[in-house]
């Protein structure tokens, strides 16, 4: 990894940007004036997405999606360099009297200061800690995979994976009247997880078969043939991992077409064609904020890591290996 770069006189904030395949880099950014309609936010925590910035990370976003990956505030292009990230909570410094002292969610990237119009952040409700709101985008990716396997209540329910994201899932999906929920994961260390968040947890070799809706979050071969392995006749197996560049070896012969399972994909860049006419990306990023009002969710943060270290703790973060959840950069 390369040193921080300190800023220089006309700036007043450091981004956090990727440069090379396994290197990042601390970069000067300059903030510049703000307009009356805009606000100036200073970052107090921002979330590390394990799975996407991973692939970012070892410069692994295939060609074909350099387009669609794009996070709304990012800078550069892939593969490199590029300032990446979409989920930071801070505090409003300065803008319009209603949002002055205000906490608030923001589709930015790692940076501790930054300008945007007011209407892209969203106020933090009292009942949601700032920690905890880093979350919003994963709940926001949680929710429109429910939606996207249509999940109803008193159904049988898996999740491959226990991550951030599919933990999430389980804690929606416990929410539903009469649900049985398991979460799956190679991992016994996310059993603590699973009954954190109100599911039931198994192994692999230990999972429930026959189930109605089978949610894939592990962005394996191996997690995926699982999945269709628990899935019940005309069951529904949602994809909800993404494998970048990588290929796929899984089993559609054996009894995928005699049991007619169903495999869809879910991606949060759209929002599902049964509620795109009701919904918009701000009323379902504002539906997600709300949602993260359950202390059991402070299960799910995780490490704190300092934001000037995160250059050189990036390889250690984004290990398949790493422990725990994810983690926390603090400014």
């Amino acid at each position: 990894m390369t040193n921080a770069v300190q800023p220089k006189a006309n700036s007043s904030a450091r981004a956090l940007w990727y440069v090379a395949p396994g290197q990042a880099e601390l970069r000067a950014a300059t903030i510049g004036d703000r307009k009356p309609d805009e606000v100036l936010v200073r970052s107090l925590y921002s979330g590390l997405s394990r799975g996407t910035e991973r692939l970012i990370f070892e410069g692994r976003v295939p060609e074909s999606e350099w387009a669609r990956m794009k996070a709304p505030a990012q800078e550069g292009e892939f593969p490199f360099p590029v300032k990446y990230g979409y989920s930071t909570v801070g505090e409003v410094e300065d803008g319009p009297a209603g949002l002055k002292g205000k906490k608030v969610f923001a589709l930015y990237p790692h940076q501790e200061r930054f300008i945007l119009p007011a209407d892209k952040v969203f106020v933090l409700p009292e009942n949601v800690p700032a920690k905890r709101a880093v979350l919003a985008a994963n709940m926001e990716t949680a929710l429109n995979i429910l939606w996207d396997g249509n999940a109803q209540p008193a159904d049988k329910i898996a999740i491959v994976g226990g991550g951030i994201v599919g933990a999430l899932v389980a804690a929606l999906a416990s929410r539903l009247p009469g649900a049985d929920v398991t979460l799956v994961d190679i991992d016994p260390a996310r059993e603590k997880t699973a009954k954190a968040v109100g599911a039931d947890f198994a192994l692999p070799g230990q999972a429930p078969e026959d189930v109605d809706l089978v949610i894939h979050t592990t962005a394996s071969a191996e997690g995926l043939t699982l999945a269709l392995k628990l899935a019940g006749v005309e069951a529904t197996i949602v994809e909800a991992s993404w494998f970048g560049a990588g290929m796929v070896n899984v089993p559609l012969g054996d009894t995928f077409h005699s049991r007619r399972l169903r495999l869809v994909s879910s991606q949060v860049g759209n929002i599902c064609a049964s509620r795109a006419k009701r919904w918009d990306m701000r009323r379902r990023l504002e539906a997600a904020i709300r949602l993260l009002a359950d202390d059991r969710l402070d299960a799910l943060v995780g490490e704190e890591v300092p934001f000037a270290e995160l250059p050189q703790q990036l390889s250690r973060l984004l290990s398949r290996a790493a422990p725990g959840l994810g983690a926390l950069v603090r400014y």
